[in-house]
């Protein structure tokens, strides 16, 4: 006979959970086609430095992997591609003219340290991307500061955010100095609905997140349309806030962790030392998603009506 703490035991995985056939590769294989136009148009901007960058990240992520998990006697789980999409998204939130070597350092930092150390995938606290990046931000600011403009050298200054006036159609196409993939409107729209539409992500972190930017902006009077245009709002909007493992499970939840990430961003935005303020606003607002959590819990396994019966 059984000892009676196996019987009846339930073994969870980590999160992301399933209920469909949808399994995390076909879900990372759906982000990256969404991202494939965002990469393409970043090249077209700005050449083949673009072009090495992304290579270089998405190669370094996929091999950082690897090596940890047989290092860690671990099963190598690239198959999953889920390093692929970190490395597409560390990349696309970079200056296209970044030297390699930094890129490499960002992957290493985004894969092992933010991912690896924490348990894998679905274990992370912090986006792995964003937290790549902010380990470059820090520790290489100047690179991370000089953009390239579209067809042309790179310059060094003032970030796109605050040099473009109120050129809204350059915003809304994308011909702009900027960051790989941060720069059109269009396609982060498009690749938001294609997301949505697949069931991808949840429409309520991308929504509450660029609404409460612009209702903070109405109030301050500013100009709303160049605040969400501009910067990274739209990309991390999309990419960023719904990654799963860090991000709230709940519907409400999400709704709050969107608008705290949208009004850090504000905040850092008008008053903080920094020109743009979602990568830290949403590893931030990371910290929180255990408590945002537990304000309405998700009690897997029960139907709705029970749930909600269980939980009174």
């Amino acid at each position: 006979m059984a000892a009676p703490s196996d019987v009846n035991e339930i073994n969870i995985s980590s999160s992301p959970h399933f209920a469909d056939n949808w399994s995390t590769a076909k879900i990372m294989l759906a982000v990256i086609i969404s991202l494939m136009p965002l990469c393409v148009y970043g090249i077209v901007l700005y050449g083949l430095s673009a072009l090495i960058t992304i290579l270089v990240s998405v190669a370094s992520c996929v091999v950082f992997e690897f090596v940890f998990q047989k290092l860690t006697k671990q099963t190598v789980r690239v198959g999953d591609l889920s390093c692929v999409v970190t490395g597409l998204l560390l990349a696309l939130v970079m200056p296209p003219a970044i030297p390699f070597w930094m890129v490499i350092l960002g992957a290493f930092f985004a894969i092992v340290v933010a991912k690896g150390f924490f348990g894998g995938i679905g274990a992370n606290v912090f986006n792995p991307a964003l937290t790549g990046r902010a380990f470059m931000f820090v520790s290489f600011p100047i690179a991370m500061t000089t953009w390239s403009t579209p067809f042309a050298d790179a310059v060094s200054g003032a970030t796109p955010l605050v040099s473009h006036g109120t050129d809204y159609m350059s915003f809304f196409l994308g011909n702009r100095a900027g960051c790989i993939g941060e720069s059109s409107v269009l396609l982060i729209l498009l690749a938001c609905l294609f997301l949505i539409a697949m069931r991808i992500i949840d429409w309520r972190l991308p929504l509450s997140m660029v609404a409460t930017v612009a209702l903070c902006t109405l109030i301050a009077g500013g100009d709303v349309l160049a605040s969400v245009m501009t910067g990274g709002l739209l990309f991390g909007a999309v990419f960023m806030i719904t990654d799963y493992a860090t991000s709230p499970v709940t519907p409400w939840g999400r709704v709050l962790f969107g608008a705290g990430c949208g009004l850090i961003t504000f905040l850092i935005r008008n008053f903080g030392g920094f020109p743009e303020g979602v990568m830290f606003s949403i590893l931030i607002m990371n910290v929180l998603v255990p408590f945002l959590n537990r304000i309405v819990p998700r009690k897997y396994g029960y139907g709705k009506k029970k749930a909600a019966k269980e939980g009174k």
